[in-house]
């Protein structure tokens, strides 16, 4: 029996939502168009805009359809740059933590090298949390910062951010912010209108939704330059024929009950450690995702445990990266203050929808032969691959 602990890379697809999508997608219409099929299709995907809102905690017209995380990332990021530098050239700084997603990092570095822009990279902790008082320091001291982008939850090590405190700070400022919230989302209570952000962006597919769907919370009044053209739609944010069906199955998933996960993952966190008892749980062991545990394994890959454990049927994620085919240590471990040798023995399991204590069993039962293998091949010029 097969079992798979990677929800965060992704997650399968709830039946209910599974379902809907079939159905929708017998619904002939664009929803543009004004004749009653056109505004049939138009009824549900409003409805499901509806739904989304609902889940996030803002209004329906601030919930722009993308066709997924980094699409939504790419728009806050690059819209709320281009707005800002539009309204006054000097504001080039963006503030990025270090440990940020690579939606985040290759969009922001992607401005520096086109764009002009001028990055501001900011600390984290050895639990992997950004600094506020980092934060309040870079604001004191440039008055040329154009946003601040922050992850709400970190997607490798699962520590939750202080975003509250985050936003705060910068609003003192008057300075926008864009929070990803792809791994956050659903495990964590969101609610958009009072967190004080200017954008939020979410996946449909790591919460049981599709594929090649998902959003972008942006507040009504923010102005950001959109990505693509050609039809106005969505506030002239994000032109394009919407993709009803897979929005209907979307607000499916948001309005699905959200899993019980924290004692699962407190189990399978307390049984890594009794079958391995020099594995290090990397991020805040109290605020910290209710799906994520994240280990290092000193002495051994962990790519070599990934690779040995899916040979015992046992799926689990590295959430190390590997860019453009160049083998690099996490750089979430890394801006933690764990040295490369550390950074490479790292295993991400995470939870979801369909795991069962039965689950967890089957990888405590696998673990001990697969480390101690993993032991004995030691350390290698190998680095795991990209994985969100």
């Amino acid at each position: 029996m097969a079992v798979y602990l990677d929800h965060a890379a992704t997650t399968p697809m709830l039946a209910a939502a599974r379902e809907a999508w079939i159905d929708a997608l017998g619904l002939v219409g664009n929803p543009s168009s004004i004749h009653s099929d056109g505004q049939n299709a138009r009824r549900m995907l409003e409805e499901a805009r509806e739904g989304i809102a609902t889940s996030l905690g803002c209004d329906p017209i601030e919930v722009v359809f993308t066709s997924g995380g980094t699409e939504s990332v790419n728009l806050a990021i690059k819209g709320l740059y281009w707005a800002a530098t539009g309204r006054d050239a000097h504001r080039r700084r963006i503030l990025v933590p270090r440990g940020e997603h690579h939606a985040t990092i290759d969009t922001v570095e992607w401005l520096e090298k086109r764009e002009g822009a001028i990055l501001e990279w900011l600390p984290i902790d050895d639990l992997g949390r950004i600094r506020p008082e980092a934060v309040e320091a870079a604001l004191a001291e440039h008055d040329d910062v154009a946003l601040l982008t922050v992850l709400w939850a970190n997607n490798e090590v699962g520590t939750i951010q202080p975003v509250a405190e985050l936003v705060a700070i910068a609003a003192r400022y008057g300075i926008p912010v864009h929070a990803d919230a792809v791994a956050a989302w659903r495990h964590v209570p969101i609610d958009f209108a009072a967190s004080g952000l200017t954008a939020l962006s979410v996946s449909a597919h790591k919460i049981g939704g599709p594929l090649g769907m998902g959003a972008l919370a942006l507040s009504r009044r923010a102005s950001v330059v959109p990505l693509i053209h050609g039809g106005g739609q969505q506030r002239q944010v994000r032109s394009g024929t919407q993709d009803a069906p897979a929005a209907h199955a979307f607000a499916v998933a948001a309005a699905h009950p959200v899993a019980e996960l924290a004692g699962l993952r407190d189990r399978l966190i307390g049984g890594v450690r009794e079958a391995v008892p020099s594995a290090i749980l990397r991020g805040d062991p109290v605020d910290r995702l209710d799906n994520n545990a994240h280990f290092t394994f000193p002495g051994c890959e962990g790519d070599s445990l990934l690779y040995l454990l899916d040979a015992a049927g046992v799926s689990v994620s590295t959430g190390s990266a590997c860019q453009a085919g160049i083998p690099e240590a996490s750089h979430v471990l890394l801006g933690m203050g764990l040295d490369e040798q550390e950074a490479r023995g790292a295993l991400r399991f995470t939870l979801g929808h369909t795991s069962t204590p039965a689950d967890v069993d089957m990888l405590l039962a696998a673990l001990p032969a697969a480390h101690e293998r993993a032991l004995r091949a030691g350390y290698s010029a190998r680095v795991p691959t990209l994985e969100r």
